[in-house]
C-alpha cells in the first residue's frame, strides 16, 4: 500500500461509511413499509450523510493541524446525531454504518504526522 492511501485509509473509510449511510437513508425514505416512508427524520437522515460525505472528501484533502482537528470533531458530532436519528427511526443498518464511520475516523486518528517541522534552538 502506497504511503499517501494509507494517510488516507481513514478519510476512505469514513466515505465509505457515508455512502453506505446514505443509502440505507434514501431506501427507508423512499421504500414504502418501512415505517418511515417520507418523515422528516428520514430526510434530516439523508441530509446529515450528505454532509458527512462532504466532510469526508475535506478531511481527505486538507493538511493543516488545527483545521483537521476541528473537521474530526465536526464529523464525530455528526456520527453521533446520525447514528442516534438511526436508532430512533429503527434503521440498524444506519447506525451499523455510523460505527463503521467512527472506525474509519479512528484510523484517520492514528495515522502519521507528515508535515512535523523540527525545531531548531
Amino acid at each position: 500500500m502506497s504511503q499517501s492511501l494509507r494517510a488516507k485509509l481513514g478519510a476512505f473509510v469514513l466515505l465509505a461509511a457515508a455512502v453506505i449511510g446514505l443509502i440505507t437513508a434514501l431506501y427507508a425514505y423512499f421504500t414504502p413499509l418501512t415505517g418511515v416512508t417520507g418523515s422528516l427524520g428520514a430526510l434530516v437522515a439523508i441530509a446529515a450523510c450528505i454532509v458527512l460525505i462532504i466532510l469526508a472528501l475535506m478531511l481527505a484533502a486538507l493538511q493543516g493541524r488545527g483545521a483537521r482537528i476541528a473537521l474530526r470533531v465536526l464529523i464525530l458530532i455528526g456520527l453521533a446525531g446520525t447514528c442516534f436519528a438511526g436508532l430512533l427511526l429503527h434503521q440498524w443498518w444506519l447506525c451499523v454504518a455510523m460505527v463503521l464511520g467512527l472506525i474509519g475516523l479512528i484510523i484517520d486518528l492514528c495515522r502519521p504526522a507528515h508535515n512535523i517541522r523540527p525545531t531548531h534552538l
